[in-house]
């Protein structure tokens, strides 16, 4: 049966569906082009009165020109979006000295994620994926007694939405600002079919960069058939991006008293495990390389977070070299905890930097992998008539 924050949404009759209607898989000129109002004074005159995001050419992609949108707060913190994939290309973040430096992987232009190298290793930096976030076994599923096929490109399984994902689409931009910040809405048609899934799939993204220093990611999604769909963001974070090659000193916790256990292709067999004893175990800090050589290949796993409906924590990082720390709200029942196992330096990102393994670690907040073959696992099923909404919010701070 459908999760409860879905329910919920369906009795509320969301506005949102009412942006769903307008979404297209082809980006116009007008569509991307980004009004640059004069910058204004939002210290004083408040996030309402504040600049619309600007834009700019991030490169083209197959002939397509794509863009580059930067929000921006009153305390200096930004985040850039690019029109490919939806992807998070950079986050400045201050430390606790107040200088602003980038905190996420990522590229100059839109030629990094689509050069050979990127698409051989396919680390899916900083975009939003979809239709299906994580694995599914062998790329089959079952709804109402008809089964499907969908793309296969990891180990004989789906992952990340198959073999061309929304990470590869490029996305219809809206820029905004709202009571909260700046903002921008991208939207995207994943036609009946695509990648094998059942359903026309009408999908609306909003960042909005908030004046408490907080990235909102706000998923929503309507479809005319029966069809699963998990969405994510994919950023890889480095709360010392520049300082240090790796995140094995970051300091994380995970308020989860069970994860998701997995073959050796990573498909789940069905079992919740306790973490306690286990270096699985996040309930209170851990730095991310104190236990890793315990877990073979490294933390590529999904906890199941003790609250699974309505806003609660998923994840709190702290960096002690910085200060930075992130705290990580969300509405899923799960967050894949990953840190940069397969990165083997081939990838050079921003400035140069060699992003080697554990350069950087993700926190996928989610329902869990295989959710369509798991009938013990919180339903990822949407049809007609629901709609499909998920918010995680990435809120930065500093300990001094």
């Amino acid at each position: 049966m459908p999760i409860s924050h879905r329910s919920a949404l369906l009795a509320t009759g969301l506005s949102t569906a009412l942006l769903l209607a307008s979404c297209d898989s082809k980006p116009t000129s007008q569509d991307t082009a980004a009004t640059t109002s004069a910058p204004a004074d939002s210290a004083t005159t408040g996030t309402k009165d504040s600049a619309m995001p600007i834009s700019a050419s991030f490169g083209t992609a197959d002939g397509t020109e794509i863009q580059l949108f930067t929000l921006t707060n009153a305390k200096g913190m930004k985040a850039t979006i690019s029109t490919f994939g939806g992807t998070l290309t950079s986050l400045l973040v201050p430390d606790k000295d107040g200088k602003l430096s980038d905190v996420v992987l990522g590229f100059d232009n839109v030629s990094g994620y689509t050069s050979p190298e990127f698409k051989k290793s396919n680390p899916y930096f900083g975009a939003l994926i979809g239709r299906y976030g994580n694995r599914i076994a062998k790329g089959k599923f079952t709804i109402d007694g008809k089964e499907y096929q969908v793309g296969v490109n990891n180990n004989g399984n789906s992952l990340h939405g198959g073999n061309v994902g929304f990470n590869q689409k490029v996305w219809t931009a809206k820029p905004g600002t709202s009571a909260d910040g700046q903002t921008l809405t991208l939207t995207y048609l994943s036609k009946d079919g695509e990648e094998g899934y059942p359903g026309n799939l009408n999908v609306t993204v909003t960042y909005t960069l908030t004046e408490a220093n907080a990235l909102s990611i706000d998923y929503a999604a309507t479809t005319d058939k029966a069809t699963p769909v998990n969405l994510t963001n994919h950023a890889y974070f480095n709360l010392a991006l520049g300082q240090s090659k790796d995140v094995l000193a970051h300091q994380v916790t995970i308020p989860a008293d069970r994860y998701t256990v997995v073959d050796d292709k990573l498909i789940p067999t069905g079992e919740l495990k306790a973490v306690k004893g286990t270096p699985f175990d996040f309930t209170s800090a851990h730095a991310i390389g104190e236990r890793i050589a315990q877990v073979p290949g490294g933390y590529d796993h999904n906890w199941v977070l003790n609250q699974a409906t309505g806003k609660h924590s998923a994840a709190t990082v702290y960096e002690p070299t910085t200060g930075r720390t992130m705290e990580v709200t969300t509405d899923e029942p799960g967050v894949q905890f990953y840190t940069g196992n397969f990165l083997d330096g081939s990838l050079k990102g921003k400035d140069s930097v060699v992003y080697g393994k554990h350069a950087g670690f993700c926190l996928e907040t989610q329902h869990f992998p295989d959710s369509p073959n798991q009938k013990e696992f919180p339903s990822t099923i949407l049809k007609p008539g629901e709609t499909y909404h998920t918010t995680t919010s990435y809120t930065f701070g500093v300990r001094k």
